[in-house]
């Protein structure tokens, strides 16, 4: 069975391009498994709260997003050190960091 999903860094490509097209300020923190590494969000609205978003598969096998911290608002220096702990378990973890003013991603990744 052949796998019909596009490469993680494609797809990274694809989303940054977006951003950038729409000003929307974004970076990659770490640069993971280039075809099929997990995509983590980190979302930051200044000057100190952030949101840490992971991909999952529904049952249809379509890619959703969910916040992975019970609180609502992580601190800036919370949410770094989450994120460094995450990478250090799955260094094929790609982190994308985008700057919103609400702590919501700004249009549905693909």
């Amino acid at each position: 069975m052949t796998e019909d999903r596009l490469p993680t860094h494609i797809w990274v490509g694809a989303f940054i391009r977006r951003c950038s097209s729409e000003a929307i300020p974004v970076t990659v923190l770490n640069s993971g498994e280039k075809m099929g590494g997990t995509v983590l969000f980190k979302v930051y609205n200044p000057p100190d709260a952030c949101r840490l978003l992971s991909q999952m598969r529904n049952p249809q096998g379509n890619t959703e997003w969910y916040q992975i911290h019970k609180q609502d608002i992580l601190d800036e220096v919370e949410a770094s050190s989450r994120v460094r702990k995450a990478i250090e378990r799955d260094p094929d973890l790609w982190v994308i960091e985008v700057e919103t003013r609400d702590c919501k991603l700004p249009f549905e990744p693909f």
